[in-house]
């Protein structure tokens, strides 16, 4: 009896509607209509839940249905408060992942290449580099990415360390049946994120010297990245009488800075280096020679 007791003042104190019904027929009863809440979701957790950008990515794995279905069952799980809360959500928010003026990508072998992942199956594939020169890998598939809509296999060749394939160039692909081990320390997202900040390091080879107009800046970020503008903005003297500011920016190349410079127009102009400055000055004078 005492143990019954303590039992129902523990729900009651856990927030379950508990009471008691007295008389010769009474007992304890719960609240007509209580569910609990599913894994004591608050409304705001549930509705983050809605708002992970999954339906589009799912349906790439294959998922699409599954990831349906579990959204269905989650709200029907939900009390009242958060099931509104959450269809609220679904219904004003949408994630739309890739950027504009591109398609995401085609991956034909994404579905063969994350059942790889799930079941450790080694893969054989042929996958086309950059230089579209088409290689032949076995690979140990340990993880995916999606990033800015494009699919990305972290993968470590027999041996070695991992790496990232483009799952969009994989040109074919044949899991095999043994099964490897995954090594225990790898996690998949320091991997990517120490990945993602090497990737930057390595692709931004040059510095170049530049004077900005004011009022440019958002400008500026579109054309050449947010990360890079704001380190340079950071670290940008005193506007000039004018409002122009000199800028030390990070680019890929000279030559690939000097068509992305050329976009901004009069709005921008090269000091340094001597090279980009004569590449600039040359295809503005190539421009006013061919509109007269």
């Amino acid at each position: 009896m005492r143990t019954v007791y303590r039992d129902v003042e523990a729900l009651a104190g856990a927030g379950v509607p508990v009471y008691a019904d007295r008389g010769p027929a009474g007992g304890y009863r719960l609240l007509d209509g209580y569910r609990t809440r599913l894994n004591g979701l608050t409304a705001a957790e549930a509705s983050s839940l809605f708002l992970a950008g999954l339906p589009g990515p799912a349906a790439a794995l294959g998922l699409g249905d599954s990831a349906a279905n579990a959204g269905l069952k989650l709200l029907a799980a939900l009390p009242p408060e958060p099931r509104s809360h959450a269809a609220r959500m679904r219904e004003r928010f949408h994630l739309d992942v890739p950027g504009w003026y591109r398609d995401a990508d085609e991956v034909p072998f994404l579905s063969q290449v994350s059942e790889a992942v799930w079941g450790q199956h080694p893969l054989r594939m042929t996958y086309q580099r950059w230089g579209r020169q088409v290689v032949e890998r076995v690979v140990e598939p340990y993880g995916l990415v999606l990033k800015a809509g494009s699919w990305y296999l972290v993968a470590a060749p027999a041996g070695q360390h991992p790496r990232t394939y483009r799952v969009a160039r994989i040109r074919s692909a044949l899991t095999l049946p043994e099964v490897f081990e995954r090594p225990q320390s790898f996690d998949l997202e320091d991997f990517w994120c120490r990945y993602a900040k090497d990737f930057r390091e390595r692709m931004y080879t040059a510095e170049v010297v530049v004077r900005v107009a004011p009022g440019i800046d958002d400008l500026l970020r579109y054309t050449l990245g947010g990360d890079v503008v704001d380190a340079a903005l950071a670290g940008a003297g005193e506007p000039d009488a004018d409002g122009w500011r000199t800028l030390t920016v990070a680019v890929e190349s000279i030559t690939h800075a000097r068509w992305l410079l050329l976009r901004l127009g009069e709005r921008v102009e090269v000091l340094d280096p001597p090279q980009l400055r004569g590449l600039m000055a040359e295809t503005i004078a190539n421009l006013a020679k061919m509109y007269g």
